[in-house]
């Protein structure tokens, strides 16, 4: 006999009762979800997140007062919150990709299908990093074409030449498989690339991790010479 699987605690954020109100019929307690807070905006997050256990955050970005982005900063710098999936209906470049400099643990679009949302809630409060497919490629090039900042010194020297190699590649945006596939190596070694690299430098996804190699000039952004590619 099978143990039960563990009900994910969902914080509902967004300024539309409607929206919310959809929210809560796609996340049903018989698919192992539990919304167990729900706020009409970003300034509400931190009480609700006080009051009661939360697994993930699915926050709306465009809010009146604090906004997703505003909201999912101060929780990633008040220490250790739960993931922040981000929802919205603008497929904005700099939106997105400022939420995930924020410290979201990745996005889904309000246009998406059902089980889209349900795969990224789960994947979200296991740990991982969802970055919505049909989006992702635009949003690193929002981050390729930020002024390249100077290479961080010594920023890398605990990694392995394979382990910078596998960070830069998950910063364009390549799957475990592609990234396997490019360097010649097992998926089964990649993923254990990964996992190292996220140990050494503190990242808890990939979406922090592609926050942190642009950020330390380990990607060359698009025209920018002279920064690693």
């Amino acid at each position: 006999m099978s143990e039960p699987v563990a009900t994910i605690r969902v914080c509902l954020v967004d300024d539309q009762e409607l929206v919310r109100s959809g929210l809560r019929r796609i996340l049903r307690r018989r698919d192992g979800f539990e919304i167990v807070a729900e706020c009409g905006d970003g300034s509400e997050v931190p009480d609700a997140i006080a009051r009661t256990a939360v697994d993930v955050v699915v926050m709306d970005l465009r809010m009146r007062n604090v906004d997703g982005i505003e909201a999912t900063r101060r929780l990633r710098e008040s220490g250790d919150r739960p993931p922040v999936l981000a929802l919205t209906t603008f497929d904005d470049d700099e939106l997105l990709s400022g939420v995930l400099r924020a410290g979201a643990a990745g996005f889904v679009l309000k246009d998406s299908p059902a089980d889209d949302l349900v795969r990224a809630v789960k994947v979200v409060a296991a740990g991982d990093a969802w970055l919505d497919p049909t989006v992702t490629a635009r949003v690193l090039n929002g981050f390729r074409n930020a002024p390249a900042p100077t290479p961080s010194i010594g920023v890398t020297d605990c990694l392995t030449a394979r382990e910078l190699h596998v960070l830069q590649a998950i910063a364009r945006g390549l799957s475990n498989g592609e990234i396997a596939r490019e360097l010649v190596i097992s998926e089964l070694t990649v993923k254990s690339h990964v996992g190292r690299i996220f140990a050494k430098l503190g990242l808890r996804d990939r979406a922090a991790a592609i926050v942190y190699a642009y950020d330390h000039g380990l990607v060359r952004p698009a025209g920018a010479p002279g920064v690693v590619s």
